[in-house]
């Protein structure tokens, strides 16, 4: 699996993080200061927050992770892409209503409070947890009104 992975900055959270999607197997496709690249360092949280979204929207990767300071920014950036469902999580049981009800694609996660420990429980709920088909009118309807 693809993981789109982004943060407006690397901290040793970032760090934890990324090395815990490795170990699990999957390949993270790295966004903002998190990528080996001038041009991706200088990224601030919306433009971070819109090409993680743009990535999970398109189907280049089939979902996401992101952070920010609060993780606010970045999840109402991600959002303003069609088709995304970016949820700011707190602990795991969050990540996994996220996902069960909501079908979300991303979860965003805030640098300030965040734990390492937290972060790998919210992950374990962010993938054992798939959505729930009752929830599918409801999903639909996030697709907002037309323009």
């Amino acid at each position: 699996m693809r993981i789109a992975f982004g943060s407006d900055e690397r901290t040793a959270l970032t760090d934890a993080v990324r090395a815990d999607l490795e170990a699990r197997g999957y390949e993270v496709v790295p966004v903002g200061p998190l990528a080996e690249s001038e041009v991706e360092h200088a990224k601030q949280w919306a433009e971070v927050g819109l090409e993680v979204g743009r990535l999970v929207a398109d189907g280049a990767t089939e979902t996401g992770v992101l952070f920010c300071w609060t993780g606010t920014g970045a999840s109402i950036a991600a959002n303003k892409v069609r088709g995304v469902r970016a949820a700011l999580c707190t602990d795991a049981a969050t990540a996994a209503g996220a996902r069960k009800w909501n079908d979300a694609n991303i979860l965003v996660m805030g640098l300030r409070l965040t734990s390492r420990e937290v972060a790998g429980e919210m992950l374990d709920a962010w993938f054992a947890t798939p959505a729930d088909p009752a929830e599918a009118g409801n999903i639909a309807r996030l697709e907002g009104e037309p323009g």
